[in-house]
Order: structure tokens, then sequence, then C-alpha cells
């Protein structure tokens, strides 16, 4: 055993003695040691209970035979960030995740690892670090919150922020807002919609490295512990059988959890954190992939932001497997690949059944022809962009307008707010990107208030910085080359004409090669953000979104 490195032998008394003053007998030493990475905090609404699937692990750990140790992790709430410095911290959290991790597994040798995350940038972090190991190592995560109910709709926190924008224009009162605020969040769990931590959440069984369910049982459900406990007696027999996590984590399984994210429209940081995973296993993945994928897989989910659905519509729909299995059924998903079932995916599926039709349509009458999300190239983004495209209008798939342009998130926020973007805008937000910002900043504060406004169907949002997966409307994020890199995106100047075209996945800056020359010479970036602490070194080491916004080899 991996774990006999601390704990076997004359030599290792010492350390034996170590773990005996924490109450560890002999028995318990002898056993498999399996690490817990637990994501707790009373921080984050998608961590709050977190101790609870914790315990649940560990019961099915020990009823398999080993022996479980629990360690804890950081976690930073996207939403609770949003907005003010905190967000520049976010996806900087990712690489401290991972580090940690990495490190703990390390320094104690464990025979296998589960991994407790639930919310954005932790279970991207979490798996990277297993990535990394290479060790025996399952994934279960706390699940969905319930959506919200309020004036008899259905309600998320995506809807408290567009109610920002819906009060300045006067369309609902300060009451209206403040009992919005009240219901749209009703308990534990990761964000009701499509975002970010449900859409990372969800791909965990497109990449075979979660028990089928863990994208969708909800956070409340008692089927969330029966998952926690099957996934602690199941990495007992990952162990056993030696099927270390890049056993799983194979090309063919990333190119199913790409399929599986265009055919249910999952968050544009996806194209962030899929590459960046992918890069911890050691498997190519670039951004051309998420196009190529994306004109093969129709859209068949409508999840909010974008359409009406939540998670729990999703779940009781038939979840992720049913969505798994239309595309197999068409030969769009490889099921050979290994998942953490110790099945391949094909026999996970045999299961499987669609029980709403509008819920997951069939592939023959989806909602739209093509993926999710679209890479858009041109001269304002020469190495890529991303758009959640399923969530953009009809009549902003194609769009010209004149630049109106920002330095920062907040320059930008205060200009909506005050009425001084009009129909046919282009946004550009800059210096908000990895290095730029530093950290990349989410913005869901401008694109919510666009459409509290009642403008997300006549203006666009280009941005270097990267948005919210709840984010709709046509928000065109992750411009690579970022400013602070020299990209063009740095070289716009209020009043150029745009040209967006998402169905011919292009993003055109109509300025002459010489005068863009002209003002190369004159640009000078601005000074850095943050020059002490961590996001400092961050800055210096993090590559563009277009990789990930991994850091340098």
């Amino acid at each position: 055993m991996r774990s006999d490195m601390m704990k076997k032998g004359v030599e290792r008394a010492p350390h034996r003695s170590l773990f005996k003053a924490m109450g560890y007998t002999d028995k318990e030493l002898q056993r498999p040691i399996i690490g817990v990475a637990n994501a707790a905090n009373e921080l984050i609404p998608g961590h709050i209970h977190l101790d609870r699937i914790s315990a649940a692990v560990k019961a099915g750990i020990r009823m398999a035979g080993g022996t479980p140790m629990e360690f804890p992790t950081i976690g930073v709430c996207d939403g609770i960030a949003m907005g003010h410095l905190g967000m520049k911290y976010s996806l900087g959290s990712r690489e401290l995740i991972a580090d940690s991790v990495e490190v703990m597994a390390t320094a104690y040798p464990f025979d296998g690892l589960v991994l407790i995350p639930n919310c954005d940038k932790i279970v991207p972090g979490m798996i990277m670090a297993a990535a990394r190991l290479n060790i025996p190592a399952i994934v279960v995560s706390g699940g969905a919150m319930m959506a919200g109910e309020c004036g008899g709709k259905t309600v998320d926190l995506i809807t408290v922020f567009e109610g920002m924008g819906k009060l300045k224009v006067g369309e609902i009162s300060a009451d209206e807002l403040q009992e919005l605020e009240d219901t749209a969040c009703p308990g534990a769990g990761s964000c009701s919609g499509m975002f970010t931590a449900n859409s990372m959440n969800c791909l965990t069984e497109a990449l075979g490295i979660a028990l089928p369910g863990n994208g969708t049982i909800l956070a409340i459900d008692a089927a969330r512990i029966r998952l926690a406990k099957e996934s602690g007696q199941q990495i007992m027999s990952l162990v056993e059988q030696n099927i270390t996590f890049r056993q799983i984590l194979t090309p063919e399984a990333f190119h199913n959890a790409v399929a599986v994210d265009m055919a249910f429209g999952g968050s544009t940081n996806t194209s962030l954190h899929l590459p960046a995973i992918a890069h911890e296993a050691g498997v190519p993945l670039p951004l051309t992939t998420f196009n190529e994928i994306s004109e093969k897989i129709p859209h068949i989910c409508n999840m909010s932001p974008g359409g009406p659905h939540h998670i729990q519509d999703l779940h009781r729909a038939g979840g992720i497997q049913a969505i798994m299995k239309l595309l197999a059924d068409a030969s769009l998903l490889d099921t050979k690949c290994l998942t953490v079932s110790g099945k391949i995916m094909a026999d996970n599926l045999q299961t499987a059944v669609v029980h709403d039709h509008e819920v997951i349509r069939p592939l023959g009458r989806p909602y739209h022809p093509t993926g999710g999300l679209a890479v858009l190239r041109g001269n304002l983004a020469a190495d890529g962009a991303v758009v959640k495209q399923s969530a953009v209008a009809p009549e902003m798939l194609v769009h010209q307008g004149p630049a109106r342009v920002f330095n920062s998130e907040e320059e930008a926020f205060g200009a909506i707010m005050n009425h001084q973007i009009k129909p046919g805008d282009v946004i550009v937000i800059r210096y908000e990107g990895p290095k730029g910002g530093p950290g990349m900043r989410e913005m869901l504060s401008p694109t919510s208030a666009i459409a509290g406004v009642g403008l997300d169907k006549e203006v666009a949002l280009l941005t270097d910085g990267r948005f919210s997966g709840g984010t709709r409307g046509a928000a065109i994020g992750h411009i690579s080359p970022e400013a602070a890199d020299g990209g063009l995106i740095g070289l716009v100047e209020e009043g150029d004409i745009i040209a967006i075209d998402i169905p011919g996945k292009t993003l055109t800056l109509k300025v002459a090669d010489g005068v863009l020359a002209q003002r190369r010479e004159n640009w000078q970036p601005l000074p850095a953000k943050i020059t002490t602490g961590y996001m400092a070194r961050y800055a210096r080491l993090v590559t563009s979104a277009n990789t990930g916004a991994v850091f340098k080899d």
C-alpha cells in the first residue's frame, strides 16, 4: 500500500506514535488510508453542509474496510465575492486548492482520495490535484440548491442580480427586491441553475470521475447522503483494483465531457477548467476542440440562466446519465471509457431513461442545433474568445456597433446603472484578464444590470475577463491575448466599430491596420492593480485564458 511509506516497519514507530496521539488504533493503521478532502466552510451556501457529506463518505470508507483521514481546503463563493476586490482572488484560489490537496496527499501518502467540493473553483481545483497525483480518487459533491419561489415564479440568484437593474428603471420596487433577496436562495447547495458550479459537478459524471447522480441530486435529498456513502465504499474498490485517476481522464473522456457540456449549455467557465484539468492529466485540449464538438452536438437542455429549467428539473428528467444515453445512442460519445464505478460508461448507461422530453429534448428536436458554447476568433481575439451562445437572444447573434470602452468592471457597471449605455452599443471591459485583473474576475453585475435595464437584446459586452455561469445575453469573454499582454483589445478606442458574428465564429475590430499600428506605437499597459501578496505572484505566473489560465510550466 502507498500509505505504508508512513506507517509500516520498525522505522515508522515514531510515525505510528503520532497517529496514536490522535486516537487511531493499530487496526485502523493497518487498513488502507483514504484522504478525504473536505471543502466545508461557513462562507459558501454550497459548502455549509459538507460536513454531513464528509461524515457519510467516511462511514462508507469504514464499511468497506478503510480508514478515512479528513483535511480541509479553502473556498471562495463567487456570488459573495462578486463586484469587489474579492473576485480578483476567486480564479486564483483554484491553483491554491490544487496545490494544497497535492501537498496533503504527498506529505501523507494516501492509498486513495475522496474529493468533496461543490462550488466554482473548488471543483476543478480538487480535480486538478487528483490528476497530478494520479492515485485512485473519486469526486462526490454537495449537490445543488433548490430553486426559490417568489410571487408564484421560480427564481434563483440571477433573478436577484437582475433585480438590481429592474429597480433602477422602476420595473420593481425596493420591497419587491427585498422579497427576491429573501426567497431566491432557499437553502444549502450550489446555486440552482446551470452556472459554473453545477456545470462542473455535472461534468464529473461525463468525465467518469464521479458516480451517476453526482451532478444533479439535490443537496437536501437523502439520496445525496446515500451517494456519499456509496462513494466512500467505491474508493476502496478503486484502491483494490489500483484504478488511478489518469486511467479515467483520457482524451476520449475529455471529448465526452465537452460533448455533454454542449448538450446542456454549461457555463463559459468550463472552457477554462476543462483545459486546466486536461493540462494536469497530460491531455491536449485546445479551444478549437470546443467548436469542433459543438458543431456535432445539439443543445437539448434549456437551463437557467438561458432557459426556464433548474437542476431539480434536470434531475427529475433523468439527469446527466439520461443526456449521455441520448448522445451515446447516436454514437456521439465514446462509451468504452472507464469510470469510477469500475465499469465502462456503456454499462452505467444501461438503465438511464429520459422522463421529461421538454427538459431533455430528443436530438431531433433540440433547443438549438449546435452546442451551448462557441469559440470566436478574429483580429480582436486572435487566440480565441468564448460565448454562451445558447443564452444569446437571436437578434444579437450577429451584431455591429460602436465600442464603449472601460478599463475596469466598476467603470462599466456605473455607466450601465447611470443610463449611459444606448441600444446598439458594444461595451468593452479590458484589463480584467488573468494577468491584468489580476485574476480574471467574473462580471455578473454588469451583465445582470444590462438584462435588468432591458438592454440584453440590444447591447453586447466584450471582455478579456470572464463571466459567471449565470450570465445571459451577448456576453463574450476570455478574449485572448488580453490587454495586459498587448492584445488588440487594449487598442480599442471609444466609437470604434466592432462586428460580432456568433454563428460565423468571428469577432472583428473594424479599424484599418495602419491606424492600429500607430496606436500600438503609443500603447502602454496600465500599471499592475495588485503589487503585493499572492495575486501579485499569480499575475507573474499565470498564462492566457485560452490555455485554461494555468501557471507557466
